[in-house]
């Protein structure tokens, strides 16, 4: 295989990743509903207005009628007449520790969704399959939350100040030299809030006559940040190395538009693992192409830091990489690490140019010191420094249940996408009908799932997402494939037709999501 053949140098261990392509029929099944849904909507929006339905969305008041819009009516019109109808499938209310099985607030609704009432029951022991719990840090009794109770105590809850001001403490500077070391890097910055991380540091980094490639499928916070930072932005396609090496190369010939001047900075945007498709980032082939056009690399860790690599260090030490070749390195503790905020890792004068420049370490309210203590306790635990092996375990257990899991899917007949190794297991749904469907009938079996749909994603590519955690026992794994192998039949999900179609055996020219002939 010629791409295997071309690139196998670079990959010091087996990269299995594959997309199976949607079945004609059910593409075609999928466009027909959402048309239908939309012509009922047409109609629900035309009995609204001559008040036949009653409207219960948010309008213009009468006597505010000659006045400008404050909202275009016609963009609510997805939310209103088909998210309203699934709309019980998000924001269940939980009322216990997000670990491996949490406890439910019961919720009805005797209006289609638009409003709901709290029954007063919790549903108790639901399997939780949609926390990125992914080494069973976030839990209620043990080291970490021993040691976040003893600085509650000492420290309280609040820092009330900035980092630059009286918001420093010598918890955040212990935090920060422990990341670094955990990383591998010279110095680290931490912030408390994993999404600002990455949108209030990007525009620190890049401005006006610089380039971004960013790949088509990078989160929202990427995205916001190189929006925000003035840079030029441009798409390369999901995990392509010949769509990022083409813009490298007319990035570099042609420089900047009308004036033709050379860029003043050329930043690559990836991820280690992608939240929805599952897919790792072809890192070995990104840091070649770095070197090749002497460009800058962000690498975005959110999901991979803790989930993956064989001491949990990420997609860097799972490729067999070194922290150099990463020019940013950025994570968030709200994951693996079971508590809240980010990082950014790398060379001193990278860190200490971010703590004066950064929005994020100028302005914004310095980590809670429980917090702090909960993501120290924990990634010492990781790295073995607590004189147990309980962390080094934990990472082995959710690698293991990454793959049982994985291949039980597919064995049922589920198309699953994404990389084997990938915590995030996309199970795909398709249809409209099925993502609410699927997430009411798991949940009337006691087991929690995640159901996401467009725009989150393509619109013919809704999907079911589930997140493995190292807390999952075997039992609670079969139980949840058990329960998923019969939801799958009855709403008949079974689309697999085990063409697998491997990511690095793709013609170059091809997406992701692009067919490939038999």
């Amino acid at each position: 295989i010629n791409h295997i053949v071309h690139n196998g140098g670079l990959y010091k261990r087996p990269f299995n990743e594959a997309f199976e392509e949607t079945p004609m029929l059910v593409a075609v099944l999928t466009y027909v509903g959402y048309g239908v849904l939309t012509l009922f909507g047409y109609l629900r929006d035309f009995m609204r207005q001559w008040k036949i339905e009653k409207c219960q969305n948010a309008t213009e008041r009468e006597e505010q009628k000659d006045f400008v819009p404050l909202y275009q009516d016609f963009e609510n019109f997805y939310n209103r007449n088909l998210y309203m109808r699934i709309r019980d499938s998000w924001n269940r209310p939980i009322c216990s520790v997000p670990g491996a099985k949490v406890d439910m607030m019961e919720r009805v609704s005797h209006d289609y969704n638009w409003t709901f009432t709290y029954t007063g029951r919790v549903i108790k022991d639901i399997i939780n399959m949609g926390s990125y719990n992914y080494l069973g840090f976030a839990q209620k009794a043990g080291t970490c939350q021993k040691a976040a109770a003893k600085v509650l105590s000492h420290y309280g809850a609040g820092v009330c100040s900035t980092r630059q001001e009286m918001g420093n403490l010598d918890k955040h500077e212990e935090l920060e030299k422990l990341v670094a070391r955990f990383l591998g890097v010279e110095s680290a910055m931490a912030y408390g809030m994993g999404f600002a991380t990455n949108s209030m540091n990007i525009p620190a980094l890049v401005g006006k006559g610089c380039l971004i490639l960013s790949d088509e499928l990078n989160h929202a916070s990427l995205v916001l940040g190189a929006r925000l930072s003035g840079a030029t932005i441009r798409i390369f396609k999901h995990n392509n190395m010949q769509s990022l090496e083409k813009l490298l190369k007319d990035a570099i010939v042609h420089g900047q538009p009308r004036t033709r001047r050379p860029w003043k900075k050329i930043l690559i945007l990836v991820e280690g693992i992608y939240s929805m498709e599952g897919s790792i980032v072809r890192l070995p082939e990104v840091i070649a192409l770095k070197k090749k056009y002497k460009s800058y690399l962000y690498l975005d860790e959110a999901h991979s830091i803790g989930a993956l690599g064989p001491s949990g260090r990420g997609v860097v030490e799972y490729f067999g990489l070194s922290p150099e070749d990463v020019d940013v390195m950025m994570g968030t503790f709200t994951k693996s690490f079971g508590a809240a905020g980010g990082y950014i890792g790398g060379k001193k004068e990278l860190i200490d140019y971010l703590r004066t420049y950064s929005h994020s370490a100028v302005y914004a309210t310095s980590l809670s010191p429980p917090v702090v203590e909960q993501i120290i306790t924990s990634m010492k635990c990781i790295m073995g420094e607590d004189g147990t092996t309980v962390g080094k375990a934990r990472v082995q257990q959710l690698a293991e249940n990454t793959r049982y899991f994985r291949r039980r899917l597919k064995e049922m007949g589920f198309i699953i996408y994404g990389n084997e190794d990938s915590p995030v297991v996309p199970l795909m749904l398709y249809m409209p009908a099925k993502i609410g469907a699927f997430g009411r009938e798991m949940l009337k079996r006691n087991i929690g799932v995640v159901v996401v749909g467009f725009p989150a994603t393509p619109i013919i590519e809704s999907r079911a997402r589930f997140c493995l955690s190292a807390a999952h026992t075997k039992e609670m794994l079969d139980t949840a494939l058990k329960e998923i192998n019969e939801v799958g039949d009855l709403l008949q999900l079974k689309y697999s037709r085990h063409r697998l179609v491997p990511l690095l055996d793709r013609p170059f020219d091809e997406t992701t999501y692009e067919e490939t002939e038999d």
